[in-house]
């Protein structure tokens, strides 16, 4: 079959999903700096396998996109032919009473999934940084937020997942609550793939009575062994905070002329911890709370305002650090030292995942140094440094991912799903 031009397929995408649904790319539609071909919008999940279908006859490259919250997360490494909107995939169907879960369509925004729930007094306990994410975006990025303390990631939250894969073949898989299953939950292996093992088209996902009462214990750190100590005391008192999260904030002059941070003002960093439940269990257990955080400890009926946002803005080297709790200092402490400098730093610190930026303006090859320093303390710490996400130069300059122990097998998982490398080119460790 000789290769459809250009006309043609936008024809053949605009058949399955509406000629206004069908265009050729444009500068909005860039995927981690790469410009796509073509954008198509199905608006049900045979158009979506309709259009994999054409991919997979032409050989075209799919990057499915939401809305586009991280869709400069990854390095694709080759051209990217087709984008394959995700939004009029929206929609939400509640289970039965007694279930307590919900399936949405993976086009749907997460808050106004968690406005129709707050309705009817539930919620979703995930709450990703990111504004605007899709509810397919965020399982399929498996973003968590501060919750992710007590509630875990979208992956530990699903209950099914729908996808179609790079064949145009639509699945319905179980999620974690499927134990009995033999072997890798498809379902499990898809959060976190950024698309790049099947396009999410719905995901089922638990859902909860939302809490009665909230409150976050807050108190000053100086430094990372201070939170580190704060952190295990917390962890050992039994009080179980929804969550434990850390934000440390360099001064503007410690980063250098011309810098700039995510907030104006600069001092100690902060260790903020929320407590849900009834009123007056909430209450007992905030002076507990405030009395093993010790310090300047105090109680405030609403989040700190980095609570639930990144460290990094556009142009910065965003970085993922993934480790053991008991050494998360450390990491943090081998950041410092290898860039110079103290640097944002913010996450969930009570579960070892946190984020910092660097400046985007640094040399490539200074960026490379300074990961190859991080990854050389976690080497033997069982924990991996990523780049999410960087300007184009560094990006194409730098390893994004590291030497990790999973590579083999994240290759062959790669190939399972999608043998001819076609969803998502680059954005999965596993294209190497």
């Amino acid at each position: 079959m000789a290769p459809a031009s250009g006309p043609d397929l936008v024809r053949r995408l605009g058949e399955i999903c509406g000629s206004r649904f069908a265009r050729a790319a444009g500068p909005a539609d860039l995927v981690a700096g790469v410009p796509a071909r073509w954008v198509a919008a199905p608006g049900s999940v045979d158009d979506v396998s309709a259009v994999l279908r054409v991919a997979a006859q032409e050989d075209l490259s799919v990057v499915a996109r939401g809305a586009g919250s991280k869709i400069d997360w990854g390095a694709p490494a080759a051209p990217v032919d087709i984008v394959l909107d995700t939004g009029r995939l929206a929609g939400i169907r509640p289970g039965a009473p007694d279930e307590l879960v919900v399936e949405i369509g993976a086009g749907t925004p997460l808050r106004a999934v968690q406005a129709a729930l707050d309705r009817v007094g539930q919620r979703l306990p995930l709450d990703p940084p990111s504004p605007g994410a899709t509810v397919g975006g965020v399982v399929a990025a498996d973003e968590a937020g501060p919750l992710r303390q007590l509630h875990g990631t979208p992956a530990d939250q699903l209950v099914g997942l729908s996808y179609v894969d790079a064949s145009g073949a639509v699945t319905r898989s179980a999620g974690w609550s499927a134990a009995w299953t033999p072997g890798p939950d498809p379902a499990r292996l898809l959060c976190g793939s950024l698309g790049a093992l099947g396009v999410v088209v719905s995901a089922t996902l638990r859902v909860q009575p939302t809490p009665a009462s909230r409150v976050w214990v807050s108190r000053s750190v100086w430094t990372p062994l201070e939170m580190h100590d704060v952190v295990r005391d917390v962890r050992e008192s039994g009080l179980a905070p929804a969550a434990i999260e850390v934000d440390l904030r360099p001064t503007p002059q410690a980063l250098g002329a011309g810098a700039r941070t995510t907030r104006p003002s600069a001092g100690p960093g902060t260790l903020s911890m929320l407590l849900e439940g009834g009123p007056a269990e909430v209450a007992e257990r905030v002076a507990e709370l405030t009395a093993v955080a010790g310090g300047n400890a105090q109680a405030y009926g609403g989040p700190p305002d980095w609570w639930r946002r990144y460290p990094f803005g556009a142009g910065d080297v965003a970085l993922q650090l993934d480790v053991p709790v008991g050494d998360l200092h450390a990491a943090i402490y081998a950041l410092r030292d290898a860039a110079g400098s103290a640097v944002p730093v913010r996450g969930s610190v009570g579960v070892g995942v946190v984020h910092a930026a660097l400046p985007g303006r640094l040399p490539p090859e200074r960026v490379a140094a300074i990961l190859a320093a991080v990854r050389g303390v976690l080497l033997g710490r069982g924990g991996t440094c990523v780049v999410v996400a960087a300007p184009t130069p560094i990006r194409e300059a730098v390893d994004l991912w590291g030497d990790l122990a999973t590579l083999p097998l994240l290759r062959r998982i790669k190939h399972r799903f999608d043998p001819h490398a076609r969803l998502a080119p680059g954005r999965f460790p596993g294209n190497r």
